[in-house]
């Protein structure tokens, strides 16, 4: 072999070499802290609130409310919360990844004064572990907070439901983590609704919830209300 066809055969190495690289770059799955691999299916939703921006610019210094089904809906959020400016960006069935992959579309453009995130649900139910969704809530800060410095960020422990009570012992896994990690940043706070909407029999409650057992009803949104209210307060 000459040495001209052995440098042309390590540079054509090197090309292929640098080639599956990027490939491998682009189309490896995201970490928690890069967008979630199913993110594309809120496309529209996340469209129709940048849309209903234009036409109706959300202020300034609001308490933004974000994450699953849970946020989404809750109709009467700004009747349950007077005394803030209030911004509902709950998009159904989204994973707190999903959060973290729009956050440059529905979270950091409105400069909130406080995130109230509630999501992870899903998360545990889709199969993810305790130790993933904790690590997704932390790539959640990371992700926010050099834009937003001093906004606060509660999260909204993850529910029980009669419909996914099979899964109690690896959401309260999951809410302990992260509730141990806010307590180290006064910036970070936690609000548990997980034992409030539990009953004497150490079940959650039927009367909180819809017929599916899932989604909550009125009686257990004007719950929430009651304990989030004072966290929003301090």
């Amino acid at each position: 072999m000459t040495r001209r066809s052995s440098c042309f055969g390590r540079r054509r190495a090197a090309l292929l070499l640098l080639l599956v690289c990027l490939l491998a770059t682009r189309w490896c799955p995201a970490s928690g802290s890069e967008a979630n691999a199913g993110s594309a299916k809120w496309e529209a939703a996340i469209a129709a609130f940048e849309s209903a921006d234009k036409t109706n610019p959300p202020p300034r210094d609001a308490v933004l409310f974000v994450g699953s089904s849970s946020i989404r809906l809750w109709k009467t959020l700004a009747q349950d919360f007077p005394e803030w400016k209030v911004i509902n960006r709950g998009f159904g069935g989204s994973e707190i990844a999903d959060s973290i992959a729009f956050a440059d579309r529905i979270v950091l453009p409105y400069r909130p004064k406080t995130i109230v995130l509630y999501a992870g649900d899903n998360d545990i139910a889709g199969g993810k572990s305790p130790e993933q969704v904790f690590a997704d809530f932390k790539a959640f800060v990371q992700r926010t907070r050099p834009a937003l410095p001093k906004t606060k960020i509660s999260f909204i422990s993850i529910k029980p439901s009669r419909a996914r009570w099979r899964l109690a012992e690896k959401i309260q896994a999951a809410n302990q983590m992260i509730r141990n990690f806010c307590g180290q940043n006064d910036s970070l706070i936690y609000i548990d609704v997980f034992n409030p909407m539990l009953g004497a029999d150490g079940r959650p409650r039927a009367e909180l919830f819809v017929e599916d057992q899932l989604h909550m009803n009125p009686k257990g949104y004007a719950l929430w209300s009651g304990i989030i209210r004072p966290c929003l307060e301090k």
